[in-house]
């Protein structure tokens, strides 16, 4: 019946483990309304000629409505729904809670191309390699506008937007190659920003990380025909060598090291150290040490998770949600750090973790704040 319904609505197959769910939902609304509709029809139709107007002098019968009959003309509304709302509700949550085991991949929009970055190190343009049957959560942000992210045959759609990180995830079901476009119109070659998944058996995706590893494949310094030969769709190579061309790589493809290593290096050149440690000590700013994942008190009373959307807000806007105990003096860094600057600063980090089984709330700054306060 999956099968059936699928070809009947000509939607495309179903390559993850939400899609049948997602599609299922939409059986039971097609369904529903169908019948539904049918019904009304009908009804109509058998009223039109049953009690159609005989003669001139006929005149409608008054008829007096009961409880019963109110009930059922709302309550069957009411109820349907109301199931439709709480199947929707369970499968929302669960197509944005990713499982704690999925692998993580940045991927950066640019007018007009998709962008990938993964923390062990390779970076790839147009071409997404994953492993069939591993959770992969998507970190996603936007370098101009405001893109969506969109697998029509995995069922899932996020937009990525400027100056912070949106998350989406999915695990592939079977190998294969599967379109990605863009579902937000974002410019003139809006129709040509796609991308691909390519969906491995986990052998061979270990065999080509390794291969990432060594560096036997450089993808901003290849030629061409190289690029041909990754990936023969045109939109793909195009994307490929006008980010060649660029004086700033955004994914710094000619860096060497994992994203956390050159988040360190990041940290470093753009003086983030100079406020912030990672060691536990006090310093003007939050340490780094157990950051990640940490519930912050805020100066309005709220708690925050040091997520990866948060501590991007915090590099961009960093005097939106404060840290209590701490002063707004942290300037802000939209239009100063590359996208993928920001991927590899978190990632970096997420690694400053100690051996503490716990971690506390962020101490006050070690200096004297101005007036005494």
């Amino acid at each position: 019946m999956n099968e059936l319904f699928r070809r009947m609505l000509f939607l495309p197959e179903q390559a993850s483990t939400v899609a049948r769910d997602v599609d299922f939902l939409h059986y039971i609304i097609i369904t529903t309304t169908m019948v539904a509709a049918t019904l009304i029809f009908g009804t109509a139709a058998y009223f039109l000629i049953r009690y159609r107007r005989r003669s001139e002098t006929e005149v409608t019968r008054k008829v007096q409505g009961t409880l019963g009959w109110e009930v059922l003309f709302v309550g069957l509304p009411l109820t349907t729904f109301l199931v439709w709302f709480f199947m929707g509700y369970h499968d929302f949550i669960r197509m944005q809670t990713p499982p704690p085991d999925a692998m993580d991949v940045y991927v950066v929009g640019k007018q007009w191309m998709w962008k990938f970055t993964y923390p062990e190190g390779p970076n790839a343009i147009g071409v997404l390699r994953v492993p069939v049957g591993k959770p992969v959560r998507l970190l996603l942000t936007s370098r101009d506008v405001i893109h969506s992210f969109y697998v029509p045959a995995f069922r899932i759609k996020q937009d990525a937007l400027p100056g912070a990180y949106t998350q989406t995830w999915f695990e592939v079901t079977k190998p294969g190659s599967y379109r990605v476009m863009c579902a937000e119109y974002c410019g003139l070659k809006h129709s040509e920003m796609w991308a691909e998944v390519v969906a491995l058996s986990p052998e061979d995706y270990e065999a080509w990380m390794q291969e990432q590893r060594r560096g036997m494949v450089a993808r901003r310094d290849a030629t061409p025909s190289a690029l041909e030969r990754e990936s023969p769709r045109k939109p793909a190579r195009q994307a490929a060598r006008y980010d060649a061309q660029q004086p700033h790589g955004e994914l710094m493809s000619g860096e060497r090291g994992t994203l956390a290593e050159r988040g360190e290096r990041v940290a470093a050149e753009r003086g983030c150290l100079k406020c912030h440690t990672v060691d536990g000590t006090a310093h003007i700013g939050p340490t780094w040490l157990d950051l990640y994942g940490r519930r912050e008190r805020l100066t309005s009373g709220e708690t925050v998770v040091a997520d990866e959307a948060y501590l991007t807000e915090s590099m961009m806007k960093p005097q939106v949600r404060i840290v209590a105990g701490f002063e707004p003096v942290m300037p802000t860094y939209l239009g100063v750090l590359e996208a993928a600057e920001v991927a590899a600063l978190v990632e970096y980090i997420k690694t400053l973790r100690s051996a503490r089984l716990e971690t506390i709330r962020s101490e006050g700054p070690a200096y004297e704040p101005v007036g005494g306060k």
